[in-house]
C-alpha cells in the first residue's frame, strides 16, 4: 500500500499537525533561546565607535575662485580610502595603539593589516531627494574593536587622516596645476613674443603701406594729383611770361638800337606796329590793367608822339659826330631781370614738379600694393592675436589654479569637517545577546517545525476520511458517530484494527 505521506498536504492537514506536535515545537523554541544566550556569553564583545564627517563647500564661491578638482567628490573619497586603508598607512597605526597585540606573535603584519582592514569601514551619507544633487554630503567611518577606548583612538586617527589627505591632495593638485600652467604660460609669451617680433617687423618694412593707412595714402594721393596740376598750370605761366618778356627785351633792344642810329620814321612805324601787335597779343590774355597792357599803350603813345615830332621837325645837316650812350636803358634792364626771375620760376617748378610726380608714384606703389600686403597683415595679426588669447587665458587659469591652492593652503576650500567626534561605545556592538536569545528561539521554533513534519511524514496513521480512502483507494459509505453519555464524559474513541495495520480514530460527528 502506498504510504499516506505520498498525497498532497492541505492547510487543515498542517494545522492538524501542529496541534498534536505543539509540545514538540514549544520545547525546542524554549530552549533554543536560552542555549543561544548562553552560547553568547562566551563570544568576544566588539565595540564599535563612529564619527560623521561632513564635506564641507569653499568659502569663496567658484565663481570666483574656481576649483581645480577634475573628479568628483565620490572618485576622490574612494581613491582616498584605497590610500589610507593600505598597509603603508594601518602599519603605524597598529604598531602606534598595539592592536592585536597578542596575535602579533602569531600572525604575519599582513594578516594583520587585513584584520584591521576588516574592522574600518567607511560608508558615504547618501544624498537628500528633495535637493536633486548627487555630490556627496559626507561619510561615515566606523571601527570596531575589542576595546571601546582603542576603537575610538583608532577612529580618530582614520578621521585625521582623511581630513589631511583631503587638504593635502587639493594644495597638491593645485600646486600641479600651477607648475603645469606655469610652463605652459612661458611657452605661451615665447610664441607672443616671437609673434610681436614678425609683427613689429612688418610694420616697420612697409611703414605707411598697412591696411591701416590705405585711406590716408588715397587722400594723400588725390592732394598731390591737385597739387601736381596746379604746379603744371604755375609752370605753363611762368613760360609763357618768359617768352612774352623775351619778346618785349627783344622789342625793347630793337627801339634802343633805333633811337642809337637816329629818328628814322620808317623804323618807328615799323616799331609802332610791332608795339600794336604785342598790346593786341597782350589785351587777349589780360585785362587792361595788367601792367603790361599799360605799360605797351604808353610806349606805344610815346612811339606815335615821337613820330609825330619827327614829321613836323625840318631836317637839319648834322653839325657834328652822333652821341651814342654806352648803357642799356632802365626797361631793357627790367625786361633782363623779369625774363631771370621767371627762369628761377620755372627751375623751381619744374623740380616741385618732378619731385610731386615722384611722390605720386610712391603712393600709386602703395595703394596697388594695398591688397596683398593686406592679406599678409591679418595672417600676421590673426596669429598675434591667437597667441595673445592663449597666454591671457593660461595667465587667467594659473592665476585662479594659484589662488585655489592659497585657499586649500588656508583651509577655505571645499573640506571635510568632523560633525560628531568619535563616541566611546558604552555596550558591545557584538554579539547582542537579546538579538542572539531571540534567533535563538526563532531557530528552536523552525527546528521544533522541521522535526514535527519529518515525524508526521514517517507515521502511518489512519486519522481522517481522506487517509482512509487514500489508503484503500475505495469510498466511505458510512461513519459511526460516538455516542456522548449522558455523564458528559469524555468521547470514546472506537478503533478499527485490520490485522497489524494502521488504526483509525473516529471523531464524534453531528
Amino acid at each position: 500500500m502506498e504510504e499516506i505521506r505520498d498525497r498532497e498536504i492541505t492547510p487543515a492537514d498542517i494545522l492538524a499537525m501542529l496541534r498534536r506536535r505543539w509540545v514538540l515545537i514549544l520545547i525546542l523554541a524554549l530552549v533554543g533561546a536560552p542555549l543561544a544566550y548562553g552560547v553568547s556569553r562566551f563570544l568576544p564583545n566588539r565595540y564599535k565607535s563612529q564619527t560623521i564627517v561632513l564635506v564641507q563647500p569653499p568659502s569663496v564661491p567658484t565663481s570666483i575662485v574656481p576649483d581645480m578638482e577634475t573628479v568628483g567628490i565620490n572618485q576622490r573619497l574612494a581613491t582616498m580610502q584605497q590610500e589610507i586603508l593600505s598597509r603603508t598607512r594601518l602599519e603605524p597605526v597598529i604598531r602606534q595603539f598595539g592592536l592585536f597585540s597578542g596575535d602579533i606573535s602569531n600572525a604575519s603584519m599582513d594578516d594583520l593589516v587585513a584584520r584591521l582592514q576588516k574592522a574600518i569601514d567607511v560608508t558615504p551619507v547618501q544624498p537628500m531627494a528633495e535637493t536633486g544633487s548627487q555630490d556627496l554630503p559626507g561619510f561615515t567611518v566606523s571601527v570596531t574593536l575589542d576595546n571601546p577606548r582603542t576603537a575610538q583612538a583608532v577612529c580618530t586617527a582614520i578621521t585625521s587622516m582623511f581630513i589631511e589627505r583631503s587638504i593635502s591632495v587639493q594644495t597638491q593638485h593645485a600646486e600641479q596645476t600651477t607648475q603645469f600652467l606655469n610652463q605652459q604660460l612661458a611657452d605661451a609669451k615665447a610664441n607672443l613674443d616671437a609673434q610681436d617680433a614678425k609683427l613689429a617687423a612688418f610694420q616697420g618694412r612697409y611703414m605707411g603701406s598697412l591696411p591701416d593707412d590705405a585711406q590716408t595714402n588715397f587722400h594723400i594721393l588725390t592732394d598731390l594729383t591737385a597739387q601736381l596740376d596746379g604746379t603744371n598750370q604755375a609752370l605753363a605761366r611762368a613760360e609763357q611770361d618768359r617768352s612774352f618778356a623775351e619778346s618785349l627785351l627783344t622789342q625793347q633792344q630793337a627801339e634802343w638800337k633805333a633811337s642809337q642810329s637816329g629818328n628814322n620814321p620808317a623804323t618807328m612805324e615799323q616799331q609802332l606796329a610791332t608795339l600794336q601787335t604785342q598790346l593786341a597779343d597782350l589785351q587777349v590774355r589780360y585785362t587792361d590793367d595788367y601792367p603790361d597792357v599799360i605799360k605797351t599803350k604808353a610806349d606805344i603813345a610815346a612811339l606815335q608822339k615821337r613820330l609825330a615830332d619827327s614829321e613836323n621837325a625840318k631836317p637839319t645837316a648834322p653839325t657834328g659826330k652822333a652821341h651814342r650812350p654806352t648803357a642799356e636803358p632802365p626797361q631793357i634792364t627790367q625786361w633782363r631781370e623779369q625774363i631771370h626771375s621767371e627762369d628761377e620760376t620755372i627751375a623751381e617748378k619744374t623740380k616741385e614738379q618732378a619731385e610731386i610726380k615722384q611722390q605720386i608714384k610712391l603712393y600709386e606703389t602703395r595703394v596697388q600694393s594695398s591688397p596683398s600686403i593686406e592679406q599678409q597683415y591679418k595672417q600676421l595679426t590673426r596669429g598675434y592675436q591667437t597667441a595673445l588669447d592663449a597666454y591671457n587665458d593660461l595667465l587667467k587659469k594659473r592665476d585662479a589654479s594659484a589662488m585655489s591652492g592659497d585657499l586649500n593652503r588656508e583651509q577655505q576650500g571645499e573640506q571635510f569637517s568632523v560633525l560628531d567626534p568619535a563616541n566611546l561605545p558604552e555596550s558591545p556592538s557584538f554579539p547582542k545577546r537579546p538579538l542572539f536569545a531571540l534567533g535563538g528561539f526563532g531557530g528552536g521554533l523552525a527546528l521544533g517545525v522541521g522535526l514535527a513534519f519529518l515525524l508526521e511524514t514517517q507515521d502511518k496513521s489512519l486519522r481522517s476520511e481522506r487517509d482512509v480512502e487514500f489508503a484503500l483507494r475505495l469510498p466511505v459509505l458510512a461513519i459511526v458517530p460516538v455516542i456522548e453519555p449522558i455523564s458528559g464524559r469524555s468521547p470514546r474513541k472506537l478503533s478499527l484494527t485490520r490485522g497489524s495495520g494502521p488504526t483509525i480514530d473516529l471523531s464524534p460527528r453531528v
